[in-house]
């Protein structure tokens, strides 16, 4: 099933870099319709490996053992580094530190539980939906 029902960016949306007399900051969506997610990953777990049909994702990695899958590419992500995943695309976070790791995600698109495609899952979930 396809849940295409909002624009889904094909590329990283490049920030507006604002300055002020305090410092300066990432303005990663401006008036958009987005939806924005803080994730806390434990010690040695990991998310399903999946992908969505009705968004695309901005993962920004805020603490160190974030571990990052984007199609058959795995790293070790650190503090601040900026992850771009298209739609469709399959991707995983793990966390391989002894602390939780944290990621802000940005989703650009339409969020919703029932567009996750599953190919593994340590929890035994659906392959389909939440």
């Amino acid at each position: 099933m396809n849940y295409v029902t909002k624009p889904i960016p094909t590329m990283k949306p490049e920030p507006d870099h604002v300055v002020r007399p305090w410092g300066k900051f990432k303005q990663y969506a401006f008036n958009e319709d987005c939806t924005v997610s803080l994730m806390e990953v434990k010690p040695g777990m990991r998310l399903s490996l999946q992908s969505h049909t009705g968004r695309a994702e901005l993962w920004i990695v805020m603490d160190q053992g974030a571990q990052v899958q984007v199609g058959e590419d795995i790293r070790e992500c650190q503090p601040w580094e900026e992850i771009w995943i298209p739609a469709n695309e399959k991707h995983r976070l793990s966390c391989t530190g002894d602390k939780p790791c944290r990621v802000l995600e940005v989703a650009f698109g339409n969020w919703q539980q029932t567009d996750i495609t599953r190919y593994e899952d340590d929890f035994k979930r659906p392959d389909q939906g939440e």
